[in-house]
């Protein structure tokens, strides 16, 4: 088997400009300060809906908003020439994940970019399987778009954001002291915080050298039964593990959260977050390489997220 390319080390100038679409966004605002921590000059690409005051928030931060036209290819190729690296941290569907970044790389093709990073910051699609999850289904299929342009593209994969632990993602249940699980308590997940995802993106778009087609990096890598117990030492009191099923189960829900659906146009229903998590506990998703030792950037483990959860008392 041919070894994996790692990421070049060292970080390019610090006169590198980047372009950052969907930096009004909870993520992209966190790359565009990693970047303007590593000295970079940013440009906010505003289009018409933006949040105005997400984005006068973001460009108080130092990045330059440009307008764009997102349905006018010249209109972006315009607001890009003279960028290095282009960055996505848009959150859509088809009309977002595949359409407008085509017609990102597209415009940064005809501005002469040499590089772009998508918005991909997930778990390992490379090795899952068409159909189980939808918006991973869109990941794969723009990147299939980008790989046929001439442009340099880079994938930053992460396995799952650890901020959701304490949000959306239905594992840790800190009012019930139980941490829930499918199919397997010791099979190892993978979780790294919105902030390192952040510090690896800006050093990757930032590195004079060319870099490879997928970066993988991960913050933490534990199983239900190790957040169980790094919970209840945290917590003071012991966490139980609680079996939900196995993977039929969980694909049972799916099914029925999706034929109950009323809303199956929202970027994270209940059903998708299941087809994650199915990812997950199944091993598919698994970043099995990781390019951590090539990376500037220190992880930031489950159990020092958690402690600084629960010390800001949320």
């Amino acid at each position: 088997m041919a070894e994996t390319p790692q990421p070049t080390p060292g970080t390019g100038p610090r006169d590198r400009t980047v372009a950052v679409a969907g930096a009004a966004g909870d993520l992209g605002g966190r790359i565009v300060r990693a970047l303007l921590d590593r000295g970079a000059e940013v440009r906010m690409l505003v289009g018409a809906g933006a949040d105005p005051a997400r984005t006068a928030e973001t460009a108080r931060l130092g990045a330059t908003p440009v307008p764009v036209d997102w349905a006018d290819r010249k209109s972006v190729a315009d607001a890009l020439t003279g960028t290095d690296v282009v960055v996505s941290a848009w959150n859509g569907l088809r009309d977002v994940i595949v359409d407008r970044q085509s017609a990102l790389v597209d415009a940064a093709v005809e501005a002469g970019v040499r590089r772009f990073i998508p918005s991909d910051y997930c778990l390992d699609w490379t090795r899952t399987r068409l159909g189980d999850n939808r918006n991973i289904d869109l990941r794969r299929e723009f990147a299939g778009r980008a790989d046929r342009a001439p442009i340099a593209t880079t994938s930053v994969l992460v396995g799952a954001f650890t901020d959701l632990l304490t949000g959306p993602m239905p594992i840790l249940q800190p009012r019930l002291r139980r941490v829930l699980y499918w199919v397997d308590a010791d099979q190892p997940l993978d979780f790294t915080t919105r902030d390192d995802t952040a510090a690896v993106t800006a050093e990757i778009a930032l590195r004079e050298a060319d870099q490879p087609r997928f970066v993988r990096f991960v913050g933490d890598t534990l199983t239900a039964r190790d957040l169980a117990r790094v919970s209840g030492e945290i917590a003071g009191v012991p966490y139980r593990l609680s079996s939900l099923g196995g993977v039929r189960t969980l694909s049972g829900m799916i099914a029925a959260a999706r034929l109950f659906d009323r809303d199956s146009d929202a970027v994270f229903p209940a059903w998708q977050g299941m087809q994650y998590i199915r990812d997950m506990f199944t091993g598919r998703g698994t970043l099995q390489h990781r390019d951590n030792a090539h990376l500037a950037v220190e992880p930031t483990d489950v159990a020092t997220f958690l402690r600084s959860w629960e010390a800001a008392g949320t």
